[in-house]
């Protein structure tokens, strides 16, 4: 067996995997609460009496902070084939917190929008580098699992950010609030370098298995192309459904508390269905779980339409696992056809694929809603999710090969 199975001097073979996985969810904890911190800021922001930001301004802060992340993914993940993602995912999320504290010191709306144009590209790193490391050190058994773990984790961070903002920004205000998390972010990652001892990753790992470091095959290249249109798909009926169904709520004679607490529900079952998902991936195969989660999917957000709001709360919790644990179950396939050297640049290639679909499907169904209704653009929502499940069977032939390849493997070894 290569190097890379080897332990590292100090710790034992089985814990070297663990560590990682460890380590990846904990900075997905922080990377997407940094992010997520500024969503319920926005409202203090905006009544800054020193800013008195449109909405459009608004808009714009959080999509040039969501969407700067996306820019450098490919390069992070080219950069991490050399150096390896350990040392790239802590500057990428020292880079973020240093962007929070930035922002914080803003004093007009240029500099703020600086800031988090600034502050928002090192969040390029987090997710394929994450994942890339993970899948390497799960490769022989439990990725889709491990993968899904580190997908869930991320969740927490989204969950946490409303519950810091309510109980910070009482007191500190949005400037202390972004300060506070910013510093709390930079402390960890610095404590988390002593750990790189214990972590299973990096440019050793790949060197060290070249026949895990080699090119894509052609059948390979077009599987990879066919996952990343589904996963744009995916991202973008993500996204769309999170922008509109809390207008549908509001239709249904909602308030804003109810709403808010249907949003929970929502985001909850999301994160239960991104670890279940990748652990079910595990025992019953990708396709089986992308058709289940998306036909849940591509069903629930037309039944959305008719459900009574005394049957949201059931509803939306079973639509966040639909929505969400698809996710994982991608993620992990992206490794089946991807050799293990080259996975932090695939990585970012896919993500980058995923956050074009969730930037692009909210502006065109917010179109097809002025044009023509909320409610026709939800069932065209609800048709173009279902089109994944066709278009998921272009994944059976490769998948079943791969699967071959590594049971080969594995007799070999």
């Amino acid at each position: 067996m290569g190097e890379e199975a080897r332990p590292t001097r100090g710790h034992s073979e089985r814990s070297s995997p663990r560590n990682t996985l460890i380590f990846a969810s904990a900075t997905h904890v922080w990377s997407d609460l940094f992010f997520a911190i500024s969503v319920p800021l926005l409202p203090l922001i905006q009544a800054d009496p020193e800013l008195l930001l449109s909405y459009t301004q608004v808009g714009a802060l959080r999509s040039v902070f969501s969407g700067a992340s996306a820019a450098l993914q490919v390069p992070f993940g080219y950069l991490a084939e050399g150096m390896g993602e350990f040392w790239l995912l802590i500057g990428g999320n020292i880079w973020v917190a240093a962007g929070l504290v930035g922002m914080a010191a803003a004093s007009t709306y240029l500099m703020l929008l600086a800031a988090t144009l600034a502050g928002g590209l090192g969040g390029g790193t987090q997710h394929p580098l994450a994942t890339s490391m993970v899948s390497r050190a799960y490769d022989e058994r439990g990725r889709s699992t491990a993968v899904g773990t580190v997908n869930f984790a991320g969740d927490l961070g989204k969950l946490a950010a409303p519950a810091l903002a309510l109980l910070l920004a009482a007191r500190y205000g949005w400037r202390g609030t972004l300060r506070v998390i910013g510093i709390a972010g930079l402390a960890f990652m610095s404590l988390s370098m002593l750990a790189r001892r214990a972590i299973h990753s990096g440019r050793r790992a790949v060197s060290a298995s070249p026949s895990k470091a080699g090119g894509m095959g052609t059948a390979n290249l077009r599987a990879f192309a066919a996952l990343s249109g589904v996963g744009f798909l995916d991202s973008g009926a993500r996204s769309a459904a999170l922008t509109f169904l809390p207008f549908i709520m509001k239709g249904k004679g909602m308030d804003d508390d109810q709403v808010f607490v249907m949003l929970l529900f929502l985001l909850s079952g999301g994160a239960a269905g991104k670890f279940v998902c990748g652990w079910l991936d595990d025992r019953y195969g990708s396709l089986t779980l992308i058709w289940g989660t998306k036909g849940i999917t591509a069903l629930l957000l037309g039944v959305s339409l008719a459900a009574p709001s005394y049957a949201m709360a059931p509803l939306t919790l079973a639509l966040g696992i639909g929505l969400n644990g698809t996710s994982s179950v991608l993620y992990s396939t992206v490794a089946a056809f991807i050799p293990a050297g080259r996975r932090a640049t695939g990585y970012g290639y896919y993500y980058t694929a995923t956050e074009v679909g969730g930037t692009i499907a909210p502006i065109f169904y917010g179109r097809v809603a002025d044009l023509f209704g909320l409610g026709r653009a939800m069932l065209t929502m609800a048709a173009v999710t279902a089109c994944i499940l066709p278009a998921s069977l272009t994944l059976r032939a490769p998948l079943a090969a791969s699967a071959r390849e590594r049971a080969s493997s594995a007799d070999i070894q």
